[in-house]
């Protein structure tokens, strides 16, 4: 699992950030997961634990889930996405957390046994080769991780492969407007920080169609990327120790979020970066309910319990 240098260090940093003191409790990290999304209430019925800033956008709101479908969350973290989905499919459901990350699943099934979610489980597998059947699952989501995968064709293969067929993919990413300058490309903590992974906007849409998806969309949120900065920047100096090294680091502070804020100081990341929307269908089964482009645009009902019962995201 970690023979790649690029998968080494993205374990390495997430693992320090999954073992720090990061939380939903901080206002820092609260401000991300709100910049992208998701909403106070979301936020408050979930363990503290389950955020830590990392997300990109709320994929569950896309995803239109419905009672008693199987989701699985791809690079589920602290299982805050994992867990509002687990609520949002209910009890004859099943949600399925997939990370690379041991330290993560701990937090994630912390998580849920604190909630009492018993329609949950999480595997340790990387995203391009995941342990699950063929045609098992109605809907894919993911949370700003695709951009991290160096074999992105072969993700898509994989969620192909798991989908039923009319299943869907709902996922909140980065990706690019235009390329990067040289030095951030090339730069391991723009890497992990999920900017010099990311695939052109056009790139997406091509290899999602390449692996054999229909009704493609790959839309821009107009989301500020500087949230992950300014939350780098607030966190570090509330904690008076920051990490860019990949070391553990001190207080709640984090190597992710204080490395993206050093690369991104001399960088307008919203000319060169975006938050995007991106569904697609994989072909046979039952007509959607909801076309992918309709589906970008449209207000999930509540949950049964409320929408908020879940957990959300990394």
């Amino acid at each position: 699992m970690r023979d790649d240098p690029i998968l080494t260090a993205v374990q390495n940093q997430y693992g320090a950030v999954a073992r720090s003191q990061l939380s939903n409790d901080s206002a820092a990290i609260r401000a991300v997961a709100q910049a992208f999304g998701y909403t106070a209430e979301e936020l408050a019925t979930q363990p503290a634990e389950a955020n830590m800033g990392l997300s990109c956008g709320n994929p569950v709101a896309l995803a239109g889930l419905r009672e008693g479908e199987v989701v699985v969350d791809l690079g589920c973290g602290g299982g805050l996405d994992v867990l509002l989905a687990a609520r949002s499919v209910g009890p004859r459901g099943r949600a399925i957390g997939i990370d690379m990350t041991p330290d993560m699943l701990d937090r994630a099934r912390a998580g849920a046994a604190q909630v009492g979610a018993e329609n949950v489980e999480f595997h340790q597998a990387r995203i391009d080769q995941l342990p699950l059947a063929d045609d098992l699952v109605d809907c894919v989501i993911s949370n700003c991780v695709i951009n991290l995968v160096p074999d992105k064709p072969a993700a898509f293969r994989e969620i192909l492969r798991v989908l039923k067929p009319g299943g869907r993919l709902a996922i909140s990413d980065i990706a690019l407007r235009k390329p990067l300058p040289k030095d951030v490309a090339e730069d391991v903590q723009a890497y992990v920080g999920c900017i010099a992974g990311a695939m052109r906007i056009e790139e997406y849409e091509r290899l999602l169609r390449d692996a054999g998806f229909q009704s493609v969309v790959v839309q821009d949120t107009g989301s500020d990327l500087n949230a992950y900065a300014q939350a780098g920047a607030t966190v570090c100096c509330s904690s008076g120790a920051c990490s860019t090294s990949g070391a553990e680091p001190a207080g709640d502070s984090s190597p992710v979020h204080d490395g993206l804020a050093n690369v991104l100081s001399g960088l307008d990341v919203n000319a060169y970066a975006a938050s995007v929307r991106v569904h697609g269908l994989k072909p046979g089964g039952p007509l959607p309910v909801l076309s992918a482009e309709e589906a970008l645009t449209a207000t999930p009902a509540p949950a049964a319990g409320g929408c908020c019962g879940g957990q959300a995201c990394c």
